[in-house]
């Protein structure tokens, strides 16, 4: 069996041959709040002021109203049926609520930042459809420029064909490309160190942007989860122990695959994913804090609930990315998946033991299902449940600078304690 030291060895040079890989354009797609957004940070751009649908379940049409004519892309996806339209930059200053409901051939429709320079608006259709026309209207007669996007209903066989690959528009802005994110090729400090022998810690609060997860009395996950986040930020960087980088740290979306190539490619000590949970009415109650680590199997139908619905974050921003291959072969991974998971489930339940003493916990506290963004080969990952946005006693905790405090209190003190054996055993090894 190959010594430790090989082992490394022969992971970071398939490492550094995974980072020289090309990254598909739809994981370097962020998105902002599908809310109306702070005009100071956004008045150089169009201004869209007002959407409404208009028609029946067989002809459909969709306008917004815009302070400028802007250019547009739009395309059809299906499984589910959608309706993607790319713009450039735009300034969504609608009413609250705008989108949430449907007419006609369009359920739903949400829009955002996907790129800085490049907008989205994303249709939810009630089945297949075409784009029968669209086009932009310019100002006129006191009223403001228009986009207008009609749709018709068509059967699948119709429809199906059109999705042909090479016959598909881009799903990006028609502007220039952000500079592609660079993984260094040099230095591969080991368990998470940097030059300055500092771990790195990955704080990843879930959704954001055009994802705004789950929702309850007016409170958003991705509003909760991200103020819980800068605040475990904050109590870990003031004890100058810890780089801590966080995966957004403000209202933007960011692609599943792109949360776990930050701490990859930083070769992160630790990540946590932070998100507050819901259950259907149907489904009755549930309350407290929840660990979820990996595993190939669930270890309950709520975990693969939970699991199913997380992987599904990328389809809100209007794509799914397919099957990604491993950029790393099968065998190489099988060596440190295994240690990782292992460290992954020792942080779990040291972090239980921390959190129990502070925060409600769930009945059923360690669990454990397929989540995308804990797949990192090489990276502890946890993601944590702080609380169920559909209990009322728990949402009240979570909007509580209070409860978040002690929380995050809890939550130091394992990363700590978690970290300091680590390091402790990492440094006696070489």
């Amino acid at each position: 069996m190959a010594s430790r030291a090989n082992q490394r060895i022969l992971l970071g040079c398939v490492l550094l041959c995974a980072a020289a890989l090309p990254c598909a354009d739809s994981s370097r797609l962020k998105a902002a709040e599908s809310q109306p957004q702070p005009a100071v940070a956004s008045a150089n751009f169009p201004t869209a002021s007002a959407a409404r649908l208009a028609g029946d379940g067989r002809q459909t049409r969709f306008v917004l109203d815009i302070d400028q004519t802007v250019s547009f892309r739009a395309v059809t996806l299906a499984d589910p049926y959608r309706v993607v339209v790319d713009v450039p930059q735009v300034n969504f200053q609608l009413p609250a609520g705008t989108g949430s409901g449907g007419r006609g051939l369009v359920k739903a429709f949400r829009y955002g930042l996907v790129m800085p320079g490049g907008s989205r608006i994303v249709f939810d259709l009630t089945g297949p459809a075409k784009i029968a026309n669209s086009y932009v209207v310019e100002a006129a007669n006191g009223q403001p420029a228009r986009l207008v996007l009609e749709l018709e209903e068509v059967e699948r066989t119709a429809f199906v064909p059109s999705l042909a690959p090479e016959n598909r528009p881009e799903l990006r802005p028609a502007i220039a490309d952000p500079p592609p994110a660079t993984v260094p090729a040099s230095a591969h400090p080991e368990a998470g160190q940097k030059a300055d022998g500092r771990a790195v810690v990955v704080i990843d609060p879930g959704h954001g942007g055009i994802d705004n997860g789950t929702q309850s009395s007016g409170e958003s996950e991705k509003n909760l989860v991200l103020a819980f986040g800068l605040a475990l930020r904050e109590r870990l960087e003031k004890t100058g122990k810890y780089r801590v980088v966080m995966t957004r740290d403000d209202d933007t979306f960011i692609p599943l695959n792109d949360r776990v190539k930050v701490a990859r490619s930083l070769k992160a000590a630790l990540f946590v994913s932070i998100h507050a949970d819901a259950l259907p009415r149907a489904e009755g109650d549930a309350q407290g804090a929840t660990i979820y680590t990996l595993s190939d199997k669930a270890s309950d139908a709520e975990a693969q609930r939970l699991a199913d619905a997380e992987n599904r974050a990328d389809a809100i921003a209007g794509f799914n990315l397919a099957e990604e291959p491993t950029d790393v072969a099968d065998i190489l991974i099988d060596l440190t998946q295994r240690e990782t998971r292992t460290f992954s489930s020792r942080f779990a339940h040291l972090l239980m033991s921390e959190m129990k003493s502070t925060v409600r916990m769930h009945k059923h506290p360690l669990k454990s299902a397929g989540f995308r963004v804990l797949k990192a080969p090489d990276v502890p990952s946890v993601l944590v449940e702080i609380g169920y946005v559909s209990n009322k006693g728990d949402l009240e905790h979570l909007v509580s600078e209070g409860w978040r405090s002690r929380a995050v209190g809890s939550m130091a003190q394992a990363i700590d304690g978690f970290l300091a054996k680590r390091m402790a055993t990492a440094g006696s090894s070489n």
